[in-house]
């Protein structure tokens, strides 16, 4: 299947923008609907309450996060049997990964349901917040396998190069949660008042009914990809395909569990500081999701880009490619950035009741720390060009220092040495090490002058991504 765009000529400026902003709209979407559900939380609920809520999502993206990669390995499986016009073997991938993630779903949903509290404890989470927490998380776990599979979903019908249909029933899920948010937490009519639960269960209800909206429209319009009757032996686990998935995709996965699992070392470390510093670091991390989407979007854009370009040997566009990422990165990340730090107390507040004593902490916490979230994006930048090679190991390692080696000790030594100021600074800090390191590893200069020595020319073009179908039942990735 012919790219929908080419990134091998024309305009590389051009194509990168073009490229990165459908996935950066994607990513506003969804943290609008986060952050709306925020606002009913914080504003109505208390602090106490979007302390929970902040904690419990941020296990709920580590779960996630743990079968990312595994679904982008599933989107390359689809995409290279459709692509080669194998259909049979992109229904086989399509059956034994929807059982995988069924089963995986299921686990994870019956015993996060019971350790709720436990691991919200293991947290160091408030004890006025764990209560809140723990109403909100077992609802999420209860609704994880309809999130796992609308998120296979979508990535099989872009694997299969349709990314207009996904969208839309993001757009639809994104207005029904923001729709059912207060109906549930405050209930009205026949609706009983469900409290922090409530918001849990909007999510649950909206995530479940565009799934099965979804997958209505997919036999509707007999998607190519959907499984029929007489098909069911499809849904049986394939070993070979599981392998490929499991290789393939752990190291991508790894980098969303080193993010998740940072980021409540984190949060354990500001939880100590107790409810208010909890809920000011709360309410920025709202602001500070949209300050990194242009550089997650732009990493996985130049991902792309630079893969076509390094299969066609055109070595001088990848340099090129990575030098515009990192200037749209400064660009896109710079202008949010600036913005906050002019209004901060107007965006703070949006998350926070009036005079509560967390939007001073807040605006202090950004002040801080928003200058690093440019330089962090040269890192993601960079990384997205390194994969395009096949490097999938050096990213990940880049990630581990920084977040696990540098800013969690740095974070937990700060506590008796500098305070909560030390902890904010280990956050910059370590963003000035993911910079370093990956900066030091792409060297473009050295590295891309020639195909025939440095990172890219040690590795096979276009890299790990390829796929290669060695039998009619037998599926393997190759790095």
């Amino acid at each position: 299947m012919k790219p929908t765009l080419s990134l091998t000529e024309g305009s590389i400026p051009r194509a990168l923008f073009t490229f990165a902003i459908p996935i950066l709209l994607g990513n506003v979407l969804q943290s609008v609907n986060g952050s709306i559900n925020a606002i009913w939380i914080g504003k109505y609920l208390g602090a106490a309450a979007l302390t929970g809520a902040s904690n419990a999502n941020i296990v709920m993206f580590l779960l996630l996060g743990s079968v990312f990669g595994i679904t982008m390995a599933s989107t390359i499986l689809i995409a290279q049997n459709v692509g080669a016009q194998k259909l049979a073997e992109a229904k086989r991938v399509v059956g034994t990964s929807a059982t995988f993630f069924f089963v995986l779903s299921l686990i994870f949903s019956l015993l996060g349901y019971f350790l709720s509290p436990t691991i919200l404890e293991w947290m160091s989470t408030p004890k006025d917040a764990i209560h809140f927490g723990a109403d909100y998380m077992r609802v999420m776990f209860v609704g994880l396998p309809a999130s796992y599979a609308f998120f296979f979903v979508n990535g099989a019908l872009r694997g299969a190069g349709d990314s207009k249909t996904p969208f839309a029933f993001l757009v639809m899920s994104v207005a029904l949660d923001i729709a059912l948010n207060p109906l549930f937490i405050f209930g009205l009519g026949p609706i009983p008042a469900l409290g922090i639960a409530g918001s849990a269960f909007a999510t649950l209800i909206s995530q479940s009914a565009s799934l099965a909206a979804l997958l209505i429209t997919i036999y509707r319009r007999r998607n190519p990809l959907a499984l029929h009757a007489g098909e069911g032996h499809l849904l049986r686990i394939d070993w070979n395909i599981v392998r490929s998935l499991v290789f393939k995709g752990l190291p991508m996965g790894l980098q969303m569990i080193v993010l998740s699992s940072s980021m409540v070392l984190f949060l354990g470390v500001v939880n100590q500081f107790g409810s208010d510093t909890s809920a000011a670091f709360a309410a920025d991390m709202q602001l500070w999701n949209y300050v990194q989407m242009p550089a997650l979007a732009l990493g996985a854009a130049v991902s792309s880009m630079a893969a076509q370009n390094i299969g066609a040997g055109l070595w001088n566009r990848v340099t090129e490619t990575a030098r515009f990422a990192v200037l749209f990165n400064f660009l896109l990340t710079g202008v949010p950035v600036l913005v906050i730090y002019i209004l901060s107390q107007h965006f703070i507040g949006v998350f926070l009741p009036a005079g509560s004593p967390a939007l001073a902490i807040a605006e202090h916490a950004n002040h801080i720390i928003l200058w690093s979230f440019p330089l962090f994006g040269v890192s993601m930048v960079l990384s997205g060009v390194v994969r395009a090679a096949g490097a999938v190991i050096p990213p990940l390692l880049v990630l581990v220092l920084a977040l696990l080696v540098v800013r969690a000790p740095l974070a937990q030594y700060s506590i008796s040495h500098w305070g909560v100021d030390g902890v904010w600074w280990s956050f910059a800090i370590s963003a000035i090490v993911a910079m370093s390191l990956s900066v030091l590893y792409y060297r473009p200069d050295e590295r891309l002058k020639s195909p025939s020595g440095g990172v890219f020319g040690m590795m096979r073009a276009p890299g790990g991504t390829e796929v290669v179908i060695t039998a009619p039942t037998r599926n393997r990735m190759v790095g």
